[in-house]
């Protein structure tokens, strides 16, 4: 019994210690779960004249928690990521860039897929109040976020429209 309980402390301190690692891993980054990214994803196409000038892997922010968390727990974004705000309805929204550590340009999309607004969004100063902070107002049913200055080097102006796939 002793010979089997030395040879099974080891074994347990390892599954421990694999346990733990994974644990942080998890913690720090859930998408290596199966379902641990809380955003669905899908596409959105940018169209320029009736041609398609960018296309952009966005998450989807479709409930009032993933809208107002937004880009805010994101420390960067690549050339082509972004991430979709869906609204129920049409309407006026202000977005704004709390918690935020990158600019962003905001563009606000009515429910036909037409650019309403472009804001190029800057940080704010360090220490803003939540009361403080710039308010970016359109009109809109979508309002995508992408890099700073992504819609100058892709073209896309007001009155462009973009298409949402399965939206």
């Amino acid at each position: 019994m002793t010979a089997l309980r030395d040879r099974l402390g080891p074994v347990i301190l390892a599954v421990f210690i694999v346990a733990s690692v994974a644990a942080v891993v998890v913690a720090f980054n859930p998408t290596v779960l199966p379902g641990g990214d809380q955003y669905n994803r899908t596409t959105v196409s940018l169209i320029s004249d009736g041609e398609r000038v960018a296309e952009v892997n966005v998450r989807v922010a479709d409930t009032y928690e993933k809208r107002y968390t937004g880009l805010s727990a994101t420390e960067s974004l690549g050339t082509n990521e972004g991430m979709l705000f869906v609204h129920d309805s049409e309407g006026e929204y202000s977005y704004v860039m709390r918690d935020m550590a990158f600019p962003l340009d905001i563009v606000f999309i009515d429910a036909d897929g037409t650019i309403t607004a472009i804001h190029h969004a800057e940080l704010p100063p360090e220490g803003t109040p939540d009361g403080g902070l710039k308010h970016y107002t359109g009109t809109g049913k979508y309002v995508l976020e992408v890099p700073y200055g992504y819609t100058n080097e892709t073209g896309v102006e007001v009155g462009d429209t973009v298409r949402i796939e399965n939206y």
